[in-house]
């Protein structure tokens, strides 16, 4: 039997998600469990576990396609007439699987169904199963075609494909963007004899959607709705970055990764102890202040898909090794885009680390539902006044944003104090602890 998989509730309110990438194609076996697609929320990207063992039929969206929860997907063909959690098809209240559990199934809107695609690469002839053939057809061509037409603004469906079966081409769609470029913009240069007429488009388009689009409304809202404050210092690290040298060369520490970032993220930790009030939230809801005893820890990643702030959840219980290794982990499932939506929820506190792009000092804007934010800047070798006398120093400047609405001029004046002491001078964390 032919059994659909729509796309499941993947969480925190979110109504829509891109296919990424398919890991299957059409005629595949596939297990229950197994990993079947890749699809972008507004927050992560997330794998997509198959809900049945059986073959994979049709994949009805490709690559690049926003969808919306409850769209079918891809079609099964399952074994013995019954799905392969053991319950029959058929039924209202049926309840089918999502990645957060099992749930209600998504009803049918009143608009009308998605037709499906007559043609499939993915099959050995090019067809869909009996059973769906018939209906009229998609622009036949493939998901980097698709998605360089997006880029250039082409209409497939008014592109005469020249490839195999009427497959259209990347040719087929630079030709088309050639042709209209040329048909609405005057040559930046004269034609003469010998020359070749070339046109690119004049402009880009990007869809904004996926983490683009999440970043932007929480920036927005966030920029808006707190009143930040900024303040800057600038320390010697020099203490502070023979500590770390000091360690990387210490058996003890061999394997981890110990950056200026892994010393401020501490600093930051300890100074919280005796600055509480950074580690709160504003519940508008319910006029209230919302003061954590835990601190989930927000470093800012840029990764390719656009800026995330993944968490460590209880980074206060940290040793400097954890915090190490819990630093290095998330970076990497960031910048692999693996990061989930959980880790993504619920942070209380973030550092980003402008630095590294060799900054010196900004105005970050608030994560949104926390009090601060710190922007690290970059280490340089810089003359300093050190012992009544001018000499080439480490130099760092922190910039700390606040809600004013949470955090006092004291209060925040005292916890940057606090951040630069230990930073300039480790022993100082003994003495605050």
């Amino acid at each position: 039997m032919l059994k659909e998989f729509r796309l499941p509730d993947l969480g925190e309110g979110l109504t829509e998600s891109e296919i990424l990438h398919w890991r299957v194609s059409v005629g595949d076996i596939v297990t229950l469990n197994q990993v079947i697609a890749e699809v972008e929320t507004a927050k992560a990207v997330v794998e997509l576990p198959s809900p049945y063992a059986g073959t994979i039929a049709v994949l009805h969206e490709q690559p690049g396609t926003v969808v919306e929860v409850g769209t079918p997907i891809v079609s099964f063909e399952l074994p013995g007439g019954l799905p392969s959690d053991g319950t029959p098809d058929g039924g209202e209240g049926k309840r089918v699987p999502t990645l957060v559990g099992y749930g209600a199934e998504v009803e049918r809107s009143s608009r009308p169904t998605r037709k499906a695609r007559k043609a499939n690469p993915g099959t050995q002839d090019g067809s869909l199963p009996a059973a769906l053939r018939g209906v009229p057809e998609r622009p036949r061509s493939t998901p980097p075609v698709r998605k360089l037409a997006r880029d250039l603004g082409v209409d497939l469906g008014s592109i005469q494909g020249t490839g195999r079966s009427g497959l259209v081409t990347r040719d087929d769609v630079q030709a088309a963007a050639a042709k209209s470029a040329g048909s609405r913009q005057p040559l930046l240069h004269p034609v003469g004899a010998g020359t070749q007429q070339t046109a690119a488009p004049r402009e880009t388009r990007t869809p904004i959607r996926g983490v683009r689009k999440h970043t932007a409304s929480a920036m927005v809202a966030s920029a808006f709705t707190a009143p930040h404050v900024t303040e800057f210092l600038t320390v010697d690290v020099t203490n502070g970055m023979d500590l770390l040298a000091r360690l990387k060369g210490n058996r003890a520490y061999a394997g981890y990764k110990l950056t200026p970032l892994t010393l401020v993220a501490k600093a930051v930790l300890i100074s919280l102890r005796r600055n509480p009030s950074l580690n709160s939230t504003w519940d508008e809801a319910r006029q209230e202040i919302v003061q954590f005893n835990y601190v989930n820890l927000g470093i800012a990643a840029a990764t390719p898909r656009g800026l995330t702030v993944p968490n460590i959840k209880d980074a206060d219980a940290m040793s400097f090794k954890e915090l190490s290794a819990a630093l290095s982990e998330l970076t990497e499932v960031a910048r692999a885009g693996k990061t989930s939506p959980a880790e993504l929820s619920g942070g209380t506190l973030s550092i980003t680390n402008i630095g590294v792009f060799g900054i010196d000092a900004g105005t970050p804007i608030l994560n949104p539902g926390e009090a601060a934010i710190l922007a690290i800047g970059s280490v340089r070798q810089m003359p300093w006044v050190h012992q009544g006398q001018v000499a080439l120093r480490s130099v760092m400047t922190l910039s700390l944003s606040f809600d004013h609405r949470l955090v006092d001029g004291e209060q925040g004046s005292k916890f940057l104090a606090d951040v630069g002491s230990i930073v300039s001078d480790p022993s100082m964390a003994i003495a605050m602890t």
